[in-house]
């Protein structure tokens, strides 16, 4: 079971979450997936504040934790 990751998220800044799972800088993509048919997810933080993205890759509400390890 992946645990979700506690991340400070910048207001205005773009981040690109890991979808492969291949990635050695999780929950971010390093370029792993190239080669999968996996792409990274673009988002851009809306506030300065701590989240929990996701690292398990079964949210449905991604990248952010919904709960779904656990289940």
């Amino acid at each position: 079971m992946r645990q979700p990751i506690r991340v400070e998220l910048e207001s205005g800044k773009t981040y690109f979450w890991c979808e492969c799972g291949r990635s050695q800088s999780q929950p971010f993509c390093d370029g792993s997936h190239k080669g999968t048919p996996y792409q990274p997810l673009k988002f851009t933080a809306e506030n300065n504040e701590t989240r929990f993205l996701c690292a398990c890759k079964d949210t449905e509400n991604a990248p952010f934790c919904d709960g779904n390890h656990a289940r």
